[in-house]
């Protein structure tokens, strides 16, 4: 008990005192090992073991894939198909801003970058016709959570890592999810639009359709040359991920002719830093995980969980809402790898099929990057938009209530996961 107390308590406090997660995690785990003697050599070779696995090697390389195809000016060439075709509607532009984000998410994976790459291209064109700027941060801060549950997403290859679930099948099943989490976010940005008069674009002729859809069609096939590779059993997601950054670059240098020699060194340094900061939290919370499965913590807290409720229906969503809770304060990577090994043991006890769960735990956390206290997605947006967090929070809290219904959805439809999985013969129940 003392060391579950420990292990909680302690990463908690170095939380508030402001103390970086990564290091928070570490130093937690470092405590627990030197208290009760587990010996500290273990401490460098959990740290190592965390992070040498081949699956994890796609994360970077998609990393470095969204930065290219992003330089290469794909975003901008896909607004102005969408805008052309989606026309004068109320929120028109708004309606095109969700549409890219969601089909942008399949190509860089990764929530904050979707935000990053389309607010720098959405918001001041947002903004400039007429639309508040809280609204437009919100939309996108909102409409980039979807990136990591459309595939490729970094957030289900870390699962599928942990759980030692299919990696190509959690692909397939976040498809509908992802695109049900897109649609949710149309609602709200619609009816608000209607009523504070935001309008759309003029819609594009045959020929300007034809014109930009031709433009835009090397950004159109990213998505489908890495996932029909995935699916078709040509590469694995690792490989796919490798296949995307040479696709990018033979687009941006080749096709497009927007990408120079001189621009891959600040393109490499950037991917470098953000999976840096990625694969520092995976090996630190994974070492976390550990010293608390050792100590026996995990089960005990497992324990506890199941003894709140013996059915199933009350369970899942108790657990959706601690996950929540959690994702308003803490990053996907690390909530993964402190919660997945306390709710293993629930999933077996209740049989739930872990891909299912994969996907359910994943589009809550998506929720939980525009969520305040901390999102992430917002303070990405909000510094783009040059607006202040209370603006936007406010403004997104009708997006929050929307993509929650489409998690319920999800939640007790469980084929709504589960279908294309099957279907492709990547999955058996």
């Amino acid at each position: 008990m003392e060391a579950g107390i420990l292990l909680f308590l302690i990463f908690l406090v170095l939380l508030f005192l402001g103390i970086p997660i990564a290091v928070a995690l570490g130093g937690t785990a470092l405590f627990l090992i030197w208290k009760y003697q587990l010996g500290l050599p273990v401490y460098s070779a959990n740290f190592y073991a965390g992070i040498a696995k081949f699956q994890l090697l796609a994360i970077p390389f998609f990393i470095l894939a969204g930065f290219i195809l992003e330089r290469c000016g794909i975003s901008k060439r896909l607004v102005n198909l969408a805008s052309l075709i989606v026309g004068s509607i109320p929120g028109g532009l708004a309606i095109v801003a969700i549409a890219v984000c969601v089909f942008f998410g399949g190509i860089s994976g990764s929530g904050p970058a979707d935000a990053a790459a389309m607010g720098a291209v959405l918001i001041p064109a947002m903004i400039a016709k007429g639309y508040e700027k809280g609204f437009s941060s919100a939309l996108i801060a909102s409409s980039g959570s979807t990136a990591i549950v459309v595939p490729p997403s970094i957030a289900l290859i870390l699962y599928g890592v942990i759980t030692n679930v299919s990696i190509p099948a959690l692909f397939a099943a976040g498809i509908f999810p992802g695109l049900l989490a897109g649609f949710s976010l149309v609602l709200p940005a619609y009816f608000i639009s209607k009523k504070k008069g935001f309008l759309g674009e003029e819609r594009g002729t045959f020929k300007e359709i034809m014109k930009a859809f031709k433009e835009s069609i090397w950004g159109l096939l990213a998505p489908i040359i890495i996932l029909g590779g995935i699916y078709g059993g040509i590469f694995t997601p690792t490989e796919a991920a490798v296949v995307a950054v040479f696709y990018g670059l033979f687009v941006g240098m080749i096709i497009y002719r927007t990408l120079k020699l001189k621009d891959l060194y600040p393109i490499l340094c950037d991917a470098a830093l953000s999976s840096a900061i990625v694969m520092i939290i995976v090996s630190f919370a994974g070492l976390y995980s550990w010293a608390g499965s050792t100590l026996g913590v995990m089960d005990k807290t497992a324990s506890f969980l199941l003894s709140l409720s013996s059915n199933p229906y009350i369970s899942i969503l108790i657990i959706n809402i601690l996950i929540l809770i959690a994702g308003m304060l803490l990053d996907a990577i690390s909530i993964y790898y402190i919660f997945l090994p306390i709710l293993l043991p629930i999933i077996a006890h209740f049989q739930w099929d872990p891909l299912w769960f994969g996907v359910v735990m994943t589009l809550n956390l998506a929720i939980g990057q525009f969520t305040p206290p901390v999102a992430i997605n917002l303070f990405v947006t909000t510094n783009i938009a040059k607006t202040s967090l209370e603006d936007t929070s406010l403004a997104v809290i009708p997006f929050i209530i929307t993509m929650f219904l489409a998690l319920l959805i999800v939640i007790y439809m469980p084929s709504l996961s589960l279908v294309l999985p099957i279907w492709w013969n990547l999955y058996t129940l």
